[in-house]
């Protein structure tokens, strides 16, 4: 699938969430976080593309694998927590979605901790 496949598929989840709506409201939910799920998970498999090509420039220049590995951290949080703060802000609870963005704010500050206390060492060590 392509960019194009993944915004057909989006734009018709809404324009059938749209007609659905004047029907029973909830309906068009369900298929916009149907149309969603489609993409999270194609996408997911987009990651491992990512996850190869990074393991090939680990190889080519040395990097800490632990640096690597907080980024697909990072890149990871930040996707599952914008999917579904959008779901539940489209639903009408923007007040949870915006917990959820602030939650994965907090996990990835949380995951790179290791990554700073690593930079505040070097400069360190640099300013003796």
């Amino acid at each position: 699938m392509t960019v194009v496949s993944i915004a057909v598929i989006g734009l018709t989840a809404v324009v059938l969430a749209v007609q659905l709506k004047a029907v029973k409201g909830e309906y068009g939910t369900y298929m916009v976080l149907g149309a969603g799920l489609v993409i999270f998970f194609y996408a997911l498999s987009k990651i491992e593309t990512v996850l190869d090509v990074l393991k090939r420039v680990q190889s080519l220049i040395w990097i800490d694998g632990m640096y690597l590995e907080v980024l697909m951290k990072m890149i990871g949080i930040t996707y599952i927590a914008e999917f579904a703060s959008g779901i539940c802000k489209d639903a009408g609870f923007g007040s949870l979605g915006g917990q959820i963005e602030m939650f994965g704010k907090l996990s990835i500050l949380a995951v790179s901790m290791p990554v700073l206390l690593a930079l505040l060492e070097t400069i360190k060590v640099f300013m003796k």
